[in-house]
């Protein structure tokens, strides 16, 4: 295979273990790509980006942080619209991705949000196909679901900050409002 530069969107240090482990199996090594400013509160954005930081350096992986916490554009930019709330939080973090990789010689982008059976999939790639062809850069779709539980298997094991929730504040009420349902 061709060398290729890849540009990977990275939310958290657990959900790139396995998507690493297996473009590396590709003979792609990526290089990762912080930029998340959905994720509530600063503590927990904290934690994350620390987090992938020294997965990073344990993997020997080039870190771009675009360290822009940014929960008040985020938030203002939904313009109330709570219910596809998802799909401004990808389009937001993908643009960004896709920007930067056709600024800075990538040929290619992608994202550990496709490991994660609880994100919506194909909204995921078909957002991420727009900004390609919006930047002229490619999008480099891969399927990771199936390494998910191994991949969060292997970051408990090396002792990764594990988090309870996708990182907005949307999932974080649900969350606690689940645990008042279900005590």
């Amino acid at each position: 295979m061709r060398s290729m530069k890849l540009l990977l969107h990275t939310c958290c240090a657990p959900c790139s273990v396995r998507c690493v482990e297996t473009l590396r199996g590709e003979a792609v090594n990526p290089d990762l790509f912080w930029y998340n400013p959905n994720i509530h509160p600063y503590t927990e954005y904290r934690a994350r980006r620390d987090a992938l930081a020294r997965f990073a350096g344990e993997e020997g992986l080039e870190l771009i942080l675009e360290d822009d916490y940014g929960l008040r554009p985020f938030i203002a930019g939904l313009n109330g619209n709570f219910a596809d709330r998802c799909a401004y939080c990808y389009r937001k973090r993908l643009e960004r991705t896709a920007s930067y990789a056709a600024a800075h010689g990538y040929g290619y982008f992608s994202t550990t949000l496709l490991i994660s059976p609880y994100q919506k999939h194909e909204t995921i790639r078909g957002i991420a196909d727009e900004e390609a062809e919006k930047h002229g850069v490619q999008f480099f779709y891969r399927d990771f679901r199936s390494g998910y539980r191994e991949g969060q298997k292997q970051a408990r094991e090396r002792g990764m900050y594990m988090q309870k929730y996708c990182g907005c504040i949307f999932s974080e009420e649900e969350r606690y409002l689940k645990r008042q349902t279900n005590p």
